[in-house]
């Protein structure tokens, strides 16, 4: 187990005295790597909690640059940083809340060509991506480079979480097999969303990865969590297994990654 600092053990004290995490647990998460992808509003929260946890290192990916419509959900950016890349607004605002994690900034776009390198050193991935062809590329380099996988989405007023533990539970292609067409669904751009939501689902991510790098609780493993807003509703969705998937069911399809299309767009 580490040795914790003074400042350190005030600092995690509600965590330590938690019997389920405890000195050992927090060592763990110190220990421990996410890979998030997404600096907008979703990727906000997730980083932020994490941060306050004291996840030992935090990689954010997001190609975006902060602007004023953000600041109504993406609670890492101020007006301070608007003009900023979001990837290094969010680094300040993180690494100023808790200067024991170590924040990595790229302000890139994914690819099929960099994805798998870029994972390959964390133990969690975060998708807090608003678009399709991201959304499938990171399912799909996870499932590949066996990491587990909290993938989140908003819209509106509604939420949805879930869980992805490559060759131990169903993939996201198990429960969308491709992706819809171009248009068919609107981004949060064109539908607008309600600005608190993205905290609610992303403290559930983030609830998510700490659990997986604690090895404690019940991950949502096979089910896909349902938040509706103007209701103040939950419901789980249960998501079996496909034996069927192209990507991870008997006879699989899929053996190399694909872009579905060029572009990297803006997280929500």
């Amino acid at each position: 187990m580490m040795d914790f600092t003074d400042d350190q053990l005030q600092r995690y004290s509600r965590h330590i005295i938690l019997p389920e995490v405890g000195g050992k647990g927090q060592a763990k998460i110190a220990g421990a790597k996410v890979f998030i992808v997404g600096a907008g509003g979703l990727g906000c929260p997730v980083g932020y909690y994490l941060t306050a946890a004291g996840v030992g290192t935090i990689a954010l990916v997001d190609n975006d640059s902060v602007e004023m419509s953000n600041l109504q959900r993406q609670i890492a950016h101020s007006v301070n940083t608007i003009g900023m890349p979001k990837v290094e607004s969010a680094k300040r605002t993180f690494e100023a809340l808790n200067p024991d994690v170590r924040v990595i900034a790229m302000q890139r776009r994914l690819s099929k060509d960099d994805i798998l390198d870029l994972i390959r050193d964390y133990d969690v991935v975060v998708d807090g991506s608003d678009n399709f062809p991201t959304r499938y590329l990171v399912n799909d380099a996870c499932v590949m480079a066996g990491k587990p996988l909290v993938s989140g989405a908003i819209l509106r007023f509604e939420g949805q979480v879930t869980t992805i533990v490559p060759h131990d539970g169903p993939c996201y292609r198990c429960l969308f097999e491709e992706p819809p067409p171009a248009g068919l669904v609107p981004s949060c751009q064109e539908a607008g969303v309600l600005g608190v939501l993205p905290g609610v689902i992303g403290a559930l991510q983030a609830t998510e990865v700490l659990k997986l790098i604690l090895g404690k609780g019940e991950v949502l493993k096979g089910e896909l969590l349902i938040y509706n807003a103007l209701k103040t509703e939950f419901r789980k969705v249960k998501v079996p297994r496909n034996p069927s998937c192209p990507l991870c069911g008997e006879h699989r399809t899929i053996t190399e990654l694909v872009d579905y299309n060029e572009g990297y767009c803006s997280m929500p």
